[in-house]
């Protein structure tokens, strides 16, 4: 499942190069920068996801959510993922609700 992979690489188990197959335009540098903060690092048990939703935004495009339990908080980790030309789905967007800096 994508949101696992996506976990792996923002709790630090996985380097972000890891996605870059997985990712299309700005979403590789956002979740590089996210990458870089681990922001569901946590010091005992690993991450778990809780809950995943969807919703269709359009044809060949899903918005997805998941809950994530990290270090014993919930968090949030939103994600869009299209449909390229060749049939495979890619991300486009990562959310924690961090914000990179000025590019």
């Amino acid at each position: 499942m994508f949101a696992e992979r996506l976990l792996a690489v923002l709790s630090g188990r996985r380097p972000a190069h890891w996605m870059l197959r997985h990712t299309a335009g700005r979403a590789y540098d956002d979740l590089a920068w996210l990458a870089e903060r681990s922001p569901l690092r946590t010091r005992g048990p690993l991450p778990v996801i809780h809950d995943v939703g969807y919703y269709v935004s359009a044809s060949g495009a899903l918005e997805v959510f998941a809950r994530v339990a990290a270090g014993g908080r919930m968090r949030a980790m939103a994600f869009r993922l299209e449909r390229g030309a060749d049939g495979r789905w890619r991300c486009t967007a990562i959310d924690l609700g961090l914000r990179p800096g000025p590019r």
